[in-house]
C-alpha cells in the first residue's frame, strides 16, 4: 500500500515537471495553448495533492501539518493553489513559472523524504530512483543543448558561405539562417527547464544522501554556472532582443563550457562521477 502511494506521488511529480516545461514554453513564446496544457496538468497535480492531503487528514484524525514532511506537503499544496489562482486571475507568466519551480522543489523534498516511508528498504530504493531521475533529466537537457549547438554551428557555416557568396547545393542543404537560429532557440527552451528541474532533484538527493554536501563542490558550481550561461542566453535573446551571429557564438560557448563541466569538473567533485 505504501509503495503504491509512493508511485502516485512520483506520478504527481512527473506531471508537475511537465507542467513547468509547458509554462516555460508559454513564458518564452506567449503560447496560450502551452499555457492551457500547463494549467490543466497542474490542476491534475493539485487534485492529486488535495486527495493525498485529505487522506492523510482522515488517517491521522488531525490537520496534517505537525511534522516536517506534512508541512512540506501542505506548503507545496499552497504554492500550487496560488499558482493556479495567479494564472487564472492575474496572468503574470513570470511569477507563475517561478512559483511552479519552487513548488516542484518542495514537492520533490516531500516525495523523497526518508521520514515519510516506514520501510528503510523503500526509502533506500527511492533515493536510488531519485538519483536516476536526476541523471536522466540532466542527460536529456544535454541532448537538447547538443542539438542546439549543432544548429548554431550550422548557422555560422551558412552565414560564412553567404558572406563569401559561395552559392551552391551545400548552401541550400544547410537551410535558412532564420530557421537555424529559431531551432537553436527552441531546443535551448526545452533543455533549460529540464536542466533546472534535474538540478533541483540533484540538490534534494545530495542533502538527503551525501554526508558532507557542499555548495562549493566543483560539479555543483559548474552545473549551476551552465544553467546561468543558458539563462543569460535567454536574457540576451528576449530582453535585449539579440539574435543571429552573436547568439550563435554565445550558444556554442555555453555548450563548450557544458562539456568542460561534464568531463573535467565531474572528476574534481567529491560525489559525482
Amino acid at each position: 500500500m505504501i509503495e503504491n502511494m509512493t508511485r502516485w506521488y512520483e506520478l504527481s511529480l512527473l506531471l508537475h515537471a511537465s507542467s513547468v516545461l509547458f509554462y516555460f514554453i508559454d513564458f518564452l513564446h506567449h503560447n496560450r495553448k502551452a499555457n492551457h496544457i500547463a494549467f490543466w496538468l497542474l490542476s491534475i497535480v493539485w487534485g492529486m495533492q488535495t486527495f493525498f492531503f485529505i487522506e492523510r487528514m482522515i488517517e491521522t484524525g488531525r490537520f496534517p501539518v505537525l511534522t516536517l514532511v506534512e508541512g512540506l506537503s501542505f506548503y507545496a499544496w499552497i504554492l500550487i493553489t496560488l499558482s493556479l489562482a495567479i494564472n487564472r486571475l492575474l496572468r503574470v507568466d513570470f511569477i507563475v513559472f517561478f512559483t511552479n519551480v519552487l513548488a516542484f522543489f518542495i514537492l520533490a523534498l516531500h516525495t523523497f523524504a526518508p521520514a515519510q516511508h516506514a520501510s528503510a528498504g523503500i526509502a533506500e530504493r527511492l533515493m536510488s530512483e531519485l538519483l536516476m531521475i536526476h541523471i536522466t533529466m540532466a542527460i536529456l537537457s544535454y541532448g537538447a543543448f547538443s542539438l542546439s549547438f549543432i544548429f548554431s554551428l550550422l548557422y555560422l557555416i551558412q552565414y560564412n558561405l553567404l558572406k563569401k557568396k559561395k552559392w551552391g547545393k551545400r548552401l541550400l542543404r544547410l537551410g535558412d539562417l532564420a530557421k537555424l537560429d529559431d531551432m537553436s532557440y527552441i531546443l535551448n527552451g526545452i533543455g533549460l527547464p529540464i536542466l533546472l528541474l534535474g538540478l533541483l532533484l540533484g540538490v534534494v538527493w545530495a542533502y538527503m544522501k551525501v554526508d558532507h554536501f557542499s555548495w562549493y563542490d566543483a560539479k555543483v558550481i559548474g552545473s549551476f554556472s551552465v544553467l546561468a550561461a543558458y539563462g543569460f542566453y535567454f536574457y540576451k535573446r528576449i530582453v535585449q532582443g539579440v539574435q543571429g551571429k552573436e547568439m550563435a557564438f554565445w550558444n556554442i560557448g555555453s555548450f563548450l563550457f557544458l562539456l568542460v563541466n561534464f568531463f573535467l569538473f565531474g572528476t574534481l567533485s567529491q560525489f559525482h562521477f
